[in-house]
């Protein structure tokens, strides 16, 4: 009777087991990514650089993990937490945090997904749909180093997609607490008493994606407040960007470009910029893939701007390994100091030339 008991038991245990692993899934992912780079004009005295990149190469390096959870009636958990790093030296990205690139929980259903916490935004969105060359170490990244890091703390954010229409946004209590500099750490915490609108963010996005075609828009507000980097060091200054985006499929071969429209408006000084560009994507053989887009930006009412030409080789030895090369050249007018590489530098008004070759591997 007490190994008839015990069996039942063993039965029992293991169909609940069975029944929990159905319901709720966890799965760990990950992109290692890096080369070498070497760049013209460095410095203002015009010395190149042969170097190993800390924050891109192809994509930035990641280790994340994601799950599910299966509620009942069309309604499941989520969560996303999601870690940049430097494979150059091992270091955190993303202002040092542990879990910067992505940091969520969330509900959703057949009307959308709720969120919140740290997660990304409706510019970095709607860009990936039409930017071809992604956060490559040559691209317009490297123009407006916020694309790739339109990320926001304490944020509360919604996505749906309705027959191919989408719909987001998100609304930040707090955008950035991270102080250790750099694009992705600018130091507006926010979340102050008696002041609703230091460090506040919002973001929105309208999207339509057809068979053969997409088309996008989004805006994006930011507020300082005191001690916040870029000349917003009150919650009356703000950053603003406003795309419109597109592209369309020729067969395997994409073709994606966009303008973002972005008003400063700080302690420092006030400025007004669009930046433009143009790629395309095309398969040139089962394995072998080619990336090409120009950027220019212009700084209105200066003489400065700057155009990026970019070209990128990608040899995929397997679903998840491959080899890739890019080469690039950027343009600067005026007294603009843009550097070709994401994170790099360059002498002030000087063009640079970079080539940089790696190896991704994904998992």
């Amino acid at each position: 009777m007490k190994k008839l008991v015990a069996g039942a038991m063993a039965l029992t245990a293991m169909t609940c087991a069975q029944q929990a692993l159905a319901q709720s899934q966890v799965s760990i992912y990950g992109i290692i990514d890096t080369g070498v780079v070497y760049t013209t004009h460095a410095n203002a005295a015009g010395d190149s650089v042969l170097k190993m990149p800390s924050l891109t190469a192809s994509f930035p390096s990641r280790l994340g993990f994601k799950g599910s959870e299966d509620l009942g009636g069309g309604l499941q958990a989520m969560f996303v937490l999601e870690s940049g790093f430097a494979v150059d030296t091992g270091a955190m990205g993303q202002g040092n945090r542990l879990f910067g690139r992505q940091s969520y929980v969330g509900l959703k259903n057949g009307w959308g997904s709720l969120m919140l916490g740290r997660q990304v935004n409706m510019t970095y969105l709607v860009t990936a749909k039409s930017d071809v060359m992604g956060p490559n170490i040559f691209s317009i990244s490297s123009i407006d180093s916020y694309i790739p890091n339109a990320r926001s703390d304490n944020a509360i954010g919604y996505l749906g997609s309705f027959n191919g229409l989408t719909v987001g946004a998100t609304y930040s209590l707090g955008r950035d607490t991270s102080s250790a500099g750099g694009a992705s750490a600018t130091n507006c915490a926010g979340e102050v008493a008696g002041n609703a609108k230091a460090c506040r963010q919002i973001t929105g996005m309208l999207a339509y994606d057809g068979s053969s075609y997409g088309i996008s828009s989004s805006y994006d507000i930011l507020y300082g407040n005191t001690g916040a980097a870029n000349g917003l060091t009150s919650s009356n200054n703000h950053d603003q960007r406003v795309t419109l985006n597109g592209y369309v499929m020729l067969g395997q071969s994409k073709i994606g470009g966009g303008v973002i429209d972005r008003k400063t408006r700080a302690a420092t000084a006030n400025t007004d910029s669009d930046l433009y560009y143009l790629g395309f994507s095309t398969p040139l053989s089962v394995a072998l893939v080619l990336d090409a887009q120009v950027a220019r930006l212009k700084v209105k009412g200066t003489s400065n701007n700057s155009t990026l030409s970019v070209a990128r080789l990608t040899y995929n030895l397997s679903k998840r390994t491959a080899l890739y090369s890019s080469v690039g050249y950027m343009k600067n007018g005026g007294s603009a100091a843009i550097p070709l590489d994401v994170g790099g530098t360059v002498g002030v008004g000087m063009n640079q030339f970079g080539v940089m070759t790696g190896v991704r591997h994904t998992f």
